[in-house]
């Protein structure tokens, strides 16, 4: 059992979310706008802090997302914000968005590697880094959530679940570090 209130009430709403999107084959497309609603979410505090107010009246709640998210999201996933809102569990949309990106990730045979690097990976490089996380896996498709940390220096980390492969230039360093006073 998860650890996290958030992920336990996320798992039958994105269950849910995951059975209507395939009797109605719309499996990507939910999958996008899971993302866009997990970065509109990310990316504004009042958002967050006006889901989290049990003052906001139901039908508020309901009037700011319909202005806010309008026509950017399939008809259905509107549908399902709404009851969302009226189950009193929009504050969960993160978590719910997560764990049907997870559950889509497996449909598809898909992995998720989150990828830490000192500059912006281009295109080439985020080829390369696919390919490599494939032959590592198995896994037929790779799909890559990137970050910048300018402390590694140079090189970057690639976590898959619960694997990490430091190839930093400051976990090389640190390794050197280690064998040198042992």
């Amino acid at each position: 059992m998860k650890g996290n209130f958030g992920e336990v009430i996320a798992e039958p709403y994105a269950e849910a979310m995951m059975s209507v999107a395939q009797s109605q084959n719309l499996t990507e497309k939910f999958g996008e706008d899971a993302r866009g609603l997990i970065e509109l979410v990310k990316s504004s505090p009042e958002l967050q802090k006006f889901f989290s107010d049990p003052l906001v009246p139901v039908a508020k709640r309901k009037e700011v997302i319909r202005q806010i998210i309008r026509d950017q999201v399939h008809p259905l996933m509107m549908n399902f914000l709404m009851l969302l809102i009226d189950k009193k569990r929009i504050l969960f949309l993160e978590a719910i968005a997560n764990e049907y990106l997870s559950r889509l990730r497996e449909l598809n045979q898909t992995v998720l590697a989150e990828v830490t690097s000192a500059v912006e990976l281009n295109e080439d490089q985020k080829h390369s880094v696919r390919e490599k996380v494939k032959s590592l896996t198995g896994k037929q498709e790779v799909e890559l959530a990137t970050k910048v940390d300018r402390d590694l220096i140079g090189g970057v980390i690639i976590k898959v679940g619960s694997q990490v492969f430091d190839a930093s230039l400051r976990g090389q360093l640190r390794r050197i570090s280690l064998r040198l006073s042992s």
